[in-house]
Order: structure tokens, then sequence, then C-alpha cells
């Protein structure tokens, strides 16, 4: 018959099984060490500009790390992408932000891309690109006034480039900012080019290589063509025939591309929506929330890499697992 003494159990036949130290310490829950996760974190693009637009700067870009608290909650917002303007002379809407916050942090936030500038229809005025995470591209006037590029947030993106025009006939929008490069200015010419998007950054947070935030393509006019989009989801512009802009990439935080030509209200590309990615290093689950939750062997940390993407809002709640206590086994004499 099996008998309780000394905090284990006696076997008859002088067996005893006594709690050990490892696991749950004898029973009890751990205290469990606190979760250091990585994040990457992209807002919405700004929408194109019309009437030879500017193109969208892309959404502010982040990563890094935070320590998660087990137990605590943390709420996960995304941003998305900003309207391309259909009027002259009012810019193409700034995308929205996206973020994490939560217990023992600072609150982290992607701020949305620039929209894209319009040509101002009077010609007495101009339209500059918005500021932003990254910023939107001007657009322009024949009488020589070229609507600047908006600037960036630091750390998140790039400026927009300005738009150009000959002072005669020809004229294009800038390229919106991306998080890896600047916007470019287009050329003047009957053959001239909208500015290029700049360039978006690569991140293999998800454990694959995949570029985010690039700026979208300045429109031309005359007989020019289209400005692209930058490298990570920025749309290209439209071109003199009125084509509307390309929209930003869903989910790749690009700029929409500017609309062509000046007359007509062809709608600038929508901004593409932003992500929020959050990983970390272990062989175990350890947290829950997420779009789309799997592990991978070719994450940022070294070994396996748990991973939560967010393609809409949600909740990341870090949890642990009670690992059940060790037991030793001795013999007894009797």
């Amino acid at each position: 018959m099996a008998m309780i003494f000394g905090g284990g159990i006696r076997i008859s036949g002088g067996i005893q099984i006594t709690p050990g130290t490892g696991g749950g310490g004898g029973g009890c829950s751990p205290s469990p060490t606190p979760l250091v996760v990585n994040y990457l974190v992209v807002a919405g693009g700004g929408g194109g500009g019309t009437a030879v637009g500017g193109g969208g700067g892309a959404g502010g870009m982040l990563t890094g790390i935070f320590t998660a608290t087990f137990g605590s909650t943390y709420t996960i917002s995304i941003g998305n992408g900003g309207a391309g303007s259909t009027n002259y002379e009012v810019a193409g809407t700034s995308g929205n932000p996206s973020s994490i916050t939560g217990t023992n942090i600072t609150t982290i936030t992607a701020i949305g891309g620039g929209g894209g500038g319009s040509e101002p229809r009077s010609n007495s005025g101009i339209q500059n690109g918005s500021s932003g995470g990254s910023g939107g591209g001007g657009s322009s006037t024949t009488t020589g006034i070229n609507g600047t590029g908006g600037t960036a947030t630091a750390g998140q993106g790039n400026a927009g480039a300005a738009g150009l025009t000959d002072n005669a006939t020809y004229r294009v929008g800038g390229g919106g900012g991306g998080a890896g490069s600047a916007g470019s200015t287009g050329t003047t010419s009957p053959n001239g080019r909208g500015g290029s998007g700049g360039s978006g950054s690569s991140n293999s947070i998800t454990g694959s290589s995949i570029t985010y935030a690039g700026g979208g393509g300045g429109s031309p006019h005359g007989s020019g063509s289209a400005g692209l989009g930058g490298s990570g989801g920025g749309g290209n512009s439209g071109t003199s025939s009125s084509t509307a802009g390309v929209p930003g990439t869903t989910n790749l935080g690009g700029g929409g591309g500017g609309a062509g030509s000046e007359n007509s209200n062809a709608p600038g590309g929508t901004g593409g929506s932003g992500i929020v990615v959050i990983s970390y290093a272990n062989s175990t689950q350890l947290a829950t929330g997420g779009n789309s939750v799997y592990s991978t062997s070719t994450g940022i940390s070294p070994g396996t890499n748990w991973v939560h993407k967010f393609t809409a809002g949600g909740f990341f709640t870090a949890t642990y697992v009670v690992v059940p206590p060790t037991y030793s086994v001795a013999a007894n004499g009797g």
C-alpha cells in the first residue's frame, strides 16, 4: 500500500518518489522569463495626386525588439492606405498609422505615408506633396512653379521628390518617398517620364525576405511614360491618356501612383494598407494572436522562430506553458 511521507510518495517495496526542482519546482508554477520579441510595423501608404499627380509616400516602417510581459495583451492596429485625389489642388489623402500598444512598452507607431500633390487648375498656386512616414511627391505647373515633395518622419522613411516643369508645355509629378530611398524627380520632354517612387526596405521577420514600403510613381504630362512605383508595393502612375494611378500593394504599405493628364479627374492610386509582424525564437509557441501564426527556421533569430502576422487589427497575448515538476526515484531500505 502507498503512503505519503516527507513530501513524497512511498510505495511498499522500498521505493520513494520525491519531487525535484526541475520544471515547476515541486508542482508550483514557475516564474516565467520575460519574452523578448522582434517586431516589424508598417503604416498605410499615401494616396496619389491627380492631374500630373505626385506619387503617394510609403507608410512609415519600424523594426526593433521589445520585452513582452507574460499574461499581458498588446493591442495591434493596422493602418489603411490613403485615398487617391480626384480634385485639382487637393493632395491625395495620407495613410493611417499602424501601432503596437501595451504593458511596459512605449507605444510603437509607424506614421502613414504622405499624399501626392495635384496640379493647381488655375496655375495660380501649387500643390505640394504631404509629409508622412515617407513624403508624397509634388506636382507642377507650366508657369515654372514646382511643388515640393513632402518630408519624412525620422527613422521611418524618406522624402518625396519635387514636381518638375520646363516652364512652357511639359511637366511631371515627383515620386513618393520609400523606406529605402527618396522619391526621384522625372524628366520633362514629349517623351519624358514621371518621377519614380523611392525603393522600399527588405526584412526577413516572416522567414522570407520581403520588401515593404515603396513609394508611388509620379505622373507624366503629354506623351510621356508612367513613373514607376518603388520596390515594396509602390504603385505606378497613370499616363497622359488620363488614366488612374495604380494602387499601392495591400499589407506592404506602398504609396499609390499619381493620376495622368490635367484634362480629367482620374483618381490617384490608393495607398496600400500596412502590416504588423511579431516573432520570437523558441521551440514552443509562447503567444497567441495574429491572422497567421506559424514556425520557421529561417527567421531573423537563430533556431526556430514563431511568427505572428497581423494583416488586420487584433491582440497579441504572451502566454507560457507550465512545465510539470520532475521527480527523483530512490530505493529505501525496507
